[in-house]
């Protein structure tokens, strides 16, 4: 993967490589834009009308050698109504420039980074790079290159505004946004039998080097934490399971933190209550939530928040064995409770359960979010747009929303309520761990609302949202790195001192 290079300039003619321009409704040009028009005699306006180009919304029109400029190419693409741009679309722009770049061996692109009215603003400029970065991403390391066929040079992209200072001081801070989502999708698109919960762990233990303070948990530490339920999951696999804490202590020293906790299962088979083999290949991404709580702890470090965060993920693999938790076995879970296992494929609540018990017992948290692809009913019920968002205080739930609704990591909040509290009650035990396929996204976030008492507490269940949805402007792959830029959102807007 050969990501681009980003600098920010003056807004002067490019002397090679390709020029991007933007154009509103009806063609509407910036004075940049205009400019370039005026030097190719008119060929941008032009070269628009032979096309029928009216600048829609994301639209774009490549044209080869515009007479009267150095470049070899011109791309113009759409914003449409500007005034109806939100906030996610600049980061969708990027990513609808770095689709529509040429290929071939020119490497160098300009961007002139105007609305027709005024020039994007720094914000919108970090944004405009973020979607260029996201989209650019690719997870092919283990496509066998041709020998013959050289590395190609990484694309070298110049975003022309008339601050270009600003622009670049704000990048700074959104591109460790970048860097997060693309560790996020990196653990979600890696095979199992190269990311088990061991290397998952280790890989996770390299925030060291960003400053995070790290603590690696095994199976003994986790049996004398009383973490049953976890190891419960685990027990029929070969591979160990992990549990990994990241502290990052940004924050003032009596700051409680904002705990984010992971489902981190790298690979579910269903254990006994086995998958249909259709589609199983795809449950090496069952980590999705893990991976979006180290993404943003990636995001958080690099960019050096000032704020308390605490990172806990807990790493497991679901396997048919002969040593695997059977349904109508009966487990005691950390905070004391027992679960009678009807399904072994609803496992990944009881990983959750554990740790959201020692998370709260331990920090007692500001706030305590999990987040995790518990359920395929949330897909049922909210496809691939919005991962279903659970709160018990309805200001958590309201600042979620809006920072997805600002990022474009989409919630939808789902209902918490004791009628269907009562779906989980079972005959032998405290609870049983599903509840039926009648609403079972709800009765899975009521399963872990069982073991995080009166604390401050929102589940994020993005089964839906973290891997192998519709692509979009800025994700092409099979893990999207979904819940980094959400996630880094709220503690910005939110925890930042």
């Amino acid at each position: 993967m050969s990501l681009p290079t980003i600098q920010f300039r003056p807004v002067e003619l490019p002397p090679s490589g390709t020029l991007v321009v933007f154009a509103g409704d009806g063609m509407a040009l910036g004075e940049a834009a205009q400019r370039a028009d005026a030097a190719s005699d008119g060929f941008i306006s032009s070269a628009a009308e032979a096309q029928g180009y009216k600048g829609k919304r994301f639209s774009t029109l490549l044209a080869p050698l515009p007479r009267g400029l150095s470049v070899r190419s011109l791309l113009i693409v759409g914003l449409g109504d500007v005034a109806k741009m939100n906030e996610a679309d600049w980061a969708k722009l990027g990513g609808v420039v770095a689709g529509a770049l040429p290929s071939g061996p020119d490497t160098d692109v300009t961007v002139f980074a105007e609305a027709p009215d005024a020039p994007l603003s720094a914000e919108q400029t970090a944004d405009l790079a973020l979607g260029i970065k996201l989209r650019s991403y690719a997870f092919d390391r283990y496509k066998q290159k041709n020998s013959d066929d050289p590395e190609p040079a990484p694309r070298a992209i110049t975003i022309a505004v008339p601050s270009p200072a600003s622009a670049e001081a704000r990048w700074k801070a959104v591109e460790a946004i970048a860097t997060g989502t693309m560790a996020a999708r990196d653990l979600v698109n890696e095979p199992a039998n190269v990311l088990g919960p061991v290397e998952f762990a280790e890989r996770a233990a390299k925030l060291a080097e960003l400053g995070v303070e790290i603590k690696v948990m095994e199976p003994a530490e986790l049996e004398s934490l009383e973490m049953r339920m976890l190891l419960g999951v685990a027990q029929g696999s070969v591979r160990p399971a992990r549990v990994v804490i990241m502290e990052w202590k940004g924050g003032a020293a009596d700051a409680r933190p904002v705990a984010l906790v992971g489902k981190g299962v790298v690979f579910d088979t269903g254990g006994i209550s086995i998958k249909p083999a259709g589609g199983m290949e795809d449950m090496k991404g069952d980590m999705g939530g893990a991976a979006a709580v180290v993404g943003t702890m990636t995001a958080i470090a690099s960019r050096k928040a000032k704020a308390n965060v605490v990172g806990i993920i807990g790493l497991v693999e679901n396997m048919p064995d002969g040593n695997a938790q059977r349904p109508g076995d009966i487990v005691r879970s950390k905070s004391g409770q027992t679960v009678e296992i009807i399904n072994t494929d609803a496992e990944g609540r009881l990983v959750l359960g554990d740790l959201l018990t020692y998370t709260i017992e331990r920090w007692q948290p500001a706030v305590t979010i999990d987040l995790c692809t518990l359920t395929g009913a949330i897909i049922v019920a909210l496809g691939h747009y919005y991962a279903g968002m659970y709160a018990t205080d309805d200001a958590v739930a309201a600042k979620l929303s809006a920072a997805g609704a600002a990022t474009g990591d989409q919630v939808w909040r789902m209902p918490l309520a004791k009628e269907y509290d009562g779906l989980i009650d079972s005959k032998v035990a405290d609870m049983k761990n599903t509840g039926g396929r009648s609403a079972g996204s709800i009765t899975a976030a009521q399963f872990l609302k069982r073991f995080v008492g009166d604390a401050n507490w929102a589940h994020i269940d993005l089964a839906g949202t973290a891997m192998g949805g519709p692509t979009n402007e800025i994700s092409r792959t099979f893990g999207t790195g979904w819940g980094v830029r959400l996630l880094e959102r709220f503690i910005a807007d939110n925890y930042e001192g």
